[in-house]
C-alpha cells in the first residue's frame, strides 16, 4: 500500500445548541474542552495529546459532516489524493489554516457516500491522564471507532479493505453467506470502521474508549443524576462480536455515542477473522437484551464534502433485518 493510514481520529458534528451539548459531553461523558467560542467546541478525551477528537459545530440542522483518519505523513495525503483522482473520485482539499489546529486535509466521498477525511498534523495540547481532579462523568478517554449503515456491505469492504489497507476482525454473514455486517481495522484493535447494512449512506455512532467498565457503570450513574437518562438507549453491557462493553447515548441532537471498553488484539499478521451467521443469537448482546428499534432505524445523516448539501439515503442491497446487536 502506497500510503498509511493509522487510525479513526476525528468526527465532526453538527448540532444546534452548543451549550446543551457542552453539558451533556463535558459534565456527563467527561470529554476536555480544548477549545470553544460561539460557533464551535473543540473535544479530547484524557488521554489524547491531540487538539481534539471531536469538533461540534453550530448548526441549524443537525447532521454528520465528516470522519477523519489520522495518516502517518503529509506524503501520504498526495498518495491518497492521486489514487481517489485515478479512480474519479473527486477529492477536496482543505489547506492548512483553513480549519482551527489542524494541517492540511484530504476529503472525499467514499464509495458508499460517506464524507471521510485524512490528515496528518494536529496541534498538540497537554494529555490529562493522570489529572483525576479533573476526572467527571464517564471519563472519555480517547476516540475508538466510527460505526456506519450503507446499503452495500460487500462493496464497501473491498473498497477499504482492497484499495486503502484495511483488514476484518470479525463479519457478519446471511444464510446466502453475503456479507450482512464487517468490522474493519487500522490500529491493532477491533475496528476503526464497521459497515452495517441498512439505509444509506448514515453514520450510526461514534465510538469512544474508557478505561474499565466500572467507568462507564459510574457514567451511567452521573448522567441519571444529571437527568440524561431518557438519552440512555441502550446498556449497559457486553457485545458478542468484540467482547467488550458497551453503553449507547443519543446525545441533545440524537447523535448516537458509544461508550466503549474490552476488545481485543488483532496485530497479528495471521489473524484471521471470525465468522458470524446472522441466525446466531450470540451477535446480539452477550446477556441477552436486544436492541430497541430506535437503535437499528436511526441515524445521522452526512453531508456532501463538496457542496455541504444533506445527502439522500438509499435503501440496501439485501433483505433488512433486525440485528440486536451492533458495535
Amino acid at each position: 500500500m502506497a500510503f498509511n493510514i493509522l487510525r479513526a481520529a476525528r468526527a465532526i458534528l453538527h448540532v444546534k445548541d452548543l451549550q446543551a451539548s457542552r453539558e451533556f459531553y463535558v459534565k456527563g461523558l467527561g470529554f476536555i474542552v480544548t477549545e470553544e467560542n460561539d460557533s464551535a467546541i473543540y473535544l479530547r478525551g484524557l488521554e489524547e495529546h491531540c487538539h481534539h477528537s471531536l469538533l461540534l459545530k453550530k448548526a441549524e440542522t443537525s447532521c454528520a459532516e465528516v470522519m477523519s483518519y489520522k495518516v502517518q505523513c503529509n506524503a501520504d495525503l498526495d498518495r491518497l489524493a492521486s489514487f481517489f483522482e485515478n479512480r474519479g473520485m473527486k477529492t477536496l482539499w482543505l489547506e492548512k489554516g483553513s480549519q482551527h489546529a489542524i494541517g492540511r486535509a484530504l476529503r472525499v466521498q467514499d464509495i458508499s457516500g460517506l464524507p471521510i477525511e485524512f490528515f496528518s498534523e494536529m496541534d498538540h495540547t497537554e494529555r490529562m491522564l493522570q489529572r483525576y481532579d479533573l476526572y467527571q462523568g464517564a471519563k472519555v478517554q480517547r476516540i475508538d471507532h466510527f460505526n456506519c449503515a450503507v446499503t452495500d456491505v460487500e462493496k464497501a469492504c473491498e473498497f477499504y479493505m482492497k484499495d486503502l489497507g484495511f483488514r476484518c476482525s470479525e463479519y457478519t454473514v446471511t444464510e446466502e453467506e453475503n456479507i450482512w455486517a464487517a468490522w474493519l481495522f487500522r490500529k491493532p484493535g477491533v475496528h476503526d470502521i464497521a459497515f452495517m447494512n441498512g439505509n444509506g449512506p448514515r453514520l450510526h455512532h461514534v465510538a469512544f474508549w474508557l478505561s474499565d467498565p466500572m467507568a462507564l457503570i459510574q457514567g451511567c450513574d452521573v448522567l441519571a443524576s444529571l437527568g440524561y437518562s431518557e438519552n440512555i438507549e441502550r446498556g449497559p453491557g457486553r457485545h458478542g462480536l468484540s467482547n467488550a462493553f458497551f453503553l449507547y447515548l443519543r446525545d441533545p441532537d440524537g447523535h448516537r455515542i458509544e461508550l466503549y471498553n474490552g476488545d481485543y488484539l488483532t496485530i497479528d499478521p495471521d489473524f484471521k477473522p471470525i465468522r458470524w451467521d446472522i441466525n446466531d443469537k450470540r451477535r446480539q448482546t452477550f446477556w441477552g437484551a436486544a436492541a430497541p428499534d430506535c437503535w437499528f432505524n436511526e441515524a445521522s445523516n452526512v453531508m456532501d464534502v463538496h457542496t455541504g448539501v444533506l445527502l439522500e439515503t438509499q435503501k440496501p442491497s439485501l433483505e433488512q433485518h433486525k440485528p440486536t446487536f451492533i458495535i
